[in-house]
């Protein structure tokens, strides 16, 4: 729980793989960032915007295009061949602290990440039956690092 607090710490996040199709587990992570109420950011490098019901979300394509990299920790929910590569431009551009959703990730990948950031969460662990999730150990989350946040609509 360490890591979580850790990743909560930070004032800005970010969803690498957010998308507009309200099937997928990009829109629905970056939707509970926004029904959070907490800053986010959405990283696609093919949309300009991602849609919510209630709000649009401008896009950076990758992670050097965060305003503020080193304040901002990074839910990531893409394939792990695409994972490496933008955990390698994350710790390039300073953000401290990861988020890999199930399935984001390979050993290699999680070797990487474990070494070059502050805190990771990913694999075993959590209340969910594939390993640590945001949507399913987010609340327990930001309760364990103390973040007061409202509830908003999607």
């Amino acid at each position: 729980m360490s890591a979580v607090k850790r990743f909560f710490s930070s004032p800005r996040f970010a969803v690498a793989g957010a998308s507009n199709d309200t099937h997928k587990f990009g829109y629905k992570i970056l939707a509970w960032y926004h029904e959070h109420s907490l800053p986010v950011t959405p990283l696609n490098p093919r949309a300009a915007q991602i849609n919510l019901p209630s709000r649009a979300y401008d896009t950076v394509p990758s992670p050097a295009g965060l305003p503020s990299p080193a304040q901002t920790s990074l839910s990531v929910v893409t394939p792990p061949i695409v994972t490496l590569q933008l955990l390698k431009e994350a710790h390039s551009v300073g953000i401290p602290a990861v988020w890999l959703q199930p399935g984001t990730f390979d050993e290699e990948v999680l070797d990487y990440a474990q070494s070059h950031f502050e805190a990771v969460i990913a694999g075993d662990g959590g209340r969910g039956s594939e390993g640590w999730c945001v949507l399913v150990d987010g609340d327990e989350g930001l309760e364990a690092a103390g973040i007061q946040w409202t509830s908003q609509r999607l």
